[in-house]
């Protein structure tokens, strides 16, 4: 926020909170995305989200899916499609993960400062943004050193 040098700026504040959970996995080296906006984060949820990745690479292309250890990711009741392998990160290393890169752009560009009147309006809001993401941002935002070679 841009304010006047010794002022105080006011900003909108949400004390009340509706939830959404946005899965996303992305490809830092061309953009691409795939991401469910779904009302829970546990098995299932991520089972769906599993299910849309594999779906969108198709069976002639392999994923590599970091991720976190949240306990929805690594439940045994997963059934990990064939073309995707999940690579789990040591604990407390979100800086690893690419896509991490790209949540906290989101919340700093497009949802900070912002009032949802409520879960529908937020759910729209969280899907407009997703689909106006570019590939562009996406390679921009998520790029890392380790994913890349010199």
């Amino acid at each position: 926020m841009w304010a006047k040098r010794g002022s105080r700026p006011t900003a909108p504040l949400q004390n009340q909170y509706e939830w959404v959970y946005l899965y996303g996995a992305v490809n830092p080296e061309t953009g691409e995305s795939v991401a469910l906006v779904l009302p829970w984060a546990n098995t299932a949820m991520m089972q769906l989200h599993l299910d849309a990745i594999s779906r969108q690479v198709g069976p002639r292309r392999h994923v590599v899916l970091v991720l976190d250890n949240a306990g929805w990711h690594t439940a045994k009741a997963l059934k990990v499609p064939d073309n995707i392998t999940l690579l789990p990160l040591p604990p407390y290393s979100p800086e690893l993960n690419p896509v991490e890169r790209l949540w906290h752009w989101l919340q700093d560009h497009e949802f900070s400062n912002r009032v949802y009147e409520d879960d529908e309006v937020l759910l729209e809001a969280v899907s407009v943004m997703w689909n106006t993401l570019t590939d562009e941002r996406i390679q921009t935002v998520c790029r890392c050193a380790w994913t890349h070679e010199n």
